[in-house]
This record gives C-alpha cells, structure tokens and sequence, in this order.
C-alpha cells in the first residue's frame, strides 16, 4: 500500500439464514457484524430469514440492487439437511463465482474439525459489483471463515491482493 493511500472501509451487510435464531440470539451473526467493525468496516443492513430459498432471495437480491451495500457476508443453512438450501438460493444470483472461496474455507475446516469439512458447502461469488460470501452458521464456522480468509481479503492492505481493492477500482472507472 502507498503511504498516502488510506485504507478503504466497505459498507457489508450480514444475514442470518435460521428457522431458530433471534436478533437476541444471533450470535454468528453478532460475531460477523462485530468483526466487520474491528476491521473498520461498517454493517450498513442486517437481517434473520427462515432457511427457504425464496426468502434468502429476496433480502439478497435487495441488497445486490442497493449501491450502498459492496459486501454481504451470510451465514447458515449450508449444510446438507432438507432445509440448508443457502448455497442452491445464492448461485443462481451470481455473475461471477469465486471458487477459491469454497476450496480454502474446506482446507482451513479440514484441520480444524476434519472429516466432517465435507458437509461444508460455504459459497462466494459477484452479483452486481457486490461480493457475497456464505459459510456455515456455526460461530465457529463463522470465526474460521473471518479469521482465515475474509479478514485479509477485505483487507485492502493485504498483499498481494484483497477484494477490497475492487471498489477502489470501481470508484475510477
């Protein structure tokens, strides 16, 4: 990063996709919204849906269209029960896939909790110039996923390149 360059801070949403959880028991949610803040990023929408692929999509495709929010970070209904249908709600409202995103979160959850990475389906992609990424809604989950991947990339000092850069880009174009 240049020395006069400032950091960028990016305008995120988080939803919680659960058939149980509350805004008064959140608490992946709250530990995303939390650790947006720390990084000096700003939480600009915030919401609970049921695990039901047309609602997922309906907040998501909202906040896609709203140029107000650059990052959406989602988290539950990833697993491979009747209802975890996140990952089959999100993909057809992407442009662009970011297949990495689902690769090193499995590596990263592979040492952490082993065999059982492969029910993981976490998700990422581009929808509208806005970044979505979709983890298991495990604290835990949400924790590896915040510390071992997303942190640094949306972290437009991380070197070699973040995804926080993109909207430096998108301001000079």
């Amino acid at each position: 990063m240049k020395a006069l360059e400032k950091k960028i801070s990016l305008a995120c949403a988080v939803l919680t996709v659960s058939d149980t959880r509350t805004a008064g028991n959140d608490t992946s949610g709250n530990l995303l919204a939390e650790s947006l803040a720390q990084a000096g990023h700003s939480c600009v929408r915030r919401d609970i849906v049921k695990s039901n692929l047309y609602q997922i999509r309906r907040v998501l495709s909202d906040w896609i269209a709203d140029p107000a929010v650059q990052v959406i970070l989602a988290s539950g209904g990833t697993g491979f029960g009747h209802r975890h249908g996140m990952p089959e709600a999100v993909l057809p409202l992407l442009d662009r896939e970011i297949a990495g995103f689902e690769a090193l979160f499995r590596q990263v959850s592979f040492a952490e909790i082993g065999s059982s990475s492969i029910q993981a389906r976490a998700l990422a992609g581009m929808a509208n110039h806005t970044l979505i990424f979709c983890m298991p809604g495990s604290n835990h989950a949400c924790q590896t996923a915040w510390t071992h991947i997303l942190r640094e990339q949306l972290d437009s000092t991380h070197q070699p390149c973040n995804f926080a850069t993109l909207f430096r880009e998108a301001d000079t174009e």
